[in-house]
């Protein structure tokens, strides 16, 4: 069965350019293994001929593999500190910060970045940078429909304010929309953008091995300006920050200090 999962990254890697050697083989072997259950498929080869075959199986296998889980304001005490200590200290440096959303999956993130935003500029002056490699996340994220449960974070000025309900379904407004420019991107392969004050890239890096871990820090470190800030989730404590030109500033708060 291993030889035949060593075959399935390969073909899988040929196919879309998704190395799964980078991702924590234990936790997305098991994952990959309970979706080919559910599908009725015992091997992955014939799991993977199925997915070459079949756009609405590999639309599933994609947004499976990419862990879409989501909501907006999560972890809201770390959001409290993006708006009372981090952004006020990059508005110290910069009166236009830019500012990504890495692995941003259904738009919770980034939707609820430029809301917090809206405490310190008027939305018309609100534009940020949010990426995912899962393109129908990406799609649903423009869409911005939601589940009331995805809202249950978030101040409820900003619900009141910026969503249209109609029973258990939230749509978020067009005005917050347009403040957000979605794009595919693949933290794994593709190049990174430049000159960010401030990248968002919670509850990702949890999957992958320490030797991706170690290629997106860095990727990050040369993303940033100088004293740009790196906010990450709650289980993504980083180990020897310094190794990759970071200082913690804060509980999930790193600061760039130094080019590597």
């Amino acid at each position: 069965m291993q030889l035949d999962y060593e075959w399935f990254k390969k073909k899988i890697w040929e196919y879309v350019g998704i190395n799964l050697s980078y991702y924590k083989e234990k936790q997305m072997k098991r994952r990959i293994e309970s979706l080919m259950k559910k599908n009725g498929y015992e091997t992955f080869a014939d799991y993977y001929n199925a997915l070459t075959k079949d756009q609405k199986l590999f639309n599933e296998f994609i947004n499976y593999l990419t862990i879409n889980v989501s909501e907006f304001y999560r972890n809201p005490q770390q959001w409290e500190i993006l708006e009372k200590e981090i952004m006020p200290y990059i508005l110290k440096r910069t009166k236009k910060p830019k500012i990504w959303s890495a692995a941003c999956s259904t738009g919770e993130e980034p939707y609820s970045i430029v809301m917090l935003l809206t405490r310190f500029f008027p939305l018309s002056e609100i534009k940020i940078l949010a990426t995912d490699i899962d393109d129908d996340a990406i799609r649903k994220a423009k869409e911005g429909v939601y589940m009331k449960k995805s809202l249950e974070g978030l101040p409820q000025e900003f619900v009141r304010r910026f969503f249209k309900e109609n029973g258990e379904l939230y749509y978020i407004s067009d005005e917050i929309k347009r403040c957000v420019e979605f794009k595919h991107h693949d933290l794994l392969k593709d190049p990174y953008p430049k000159d960010i004050d401030l990248i968002v890239c919670r509850n990702v890096l949890i999957y992958f091995t320490e030797e991706a871990k170690d290629m997106v820090y860095r990727n990050f470190n040369m993303s940033l300006v100088m004293n740009g800030i790196l906010f990450v989730g709650s289980t993504e404590q980083i180990i020897m920050p310094q190794k990759y030109g970071l200082k913690p500033i804060k509980t999930f708060f790193y600061e760039k200090v130094m080019n590597i």
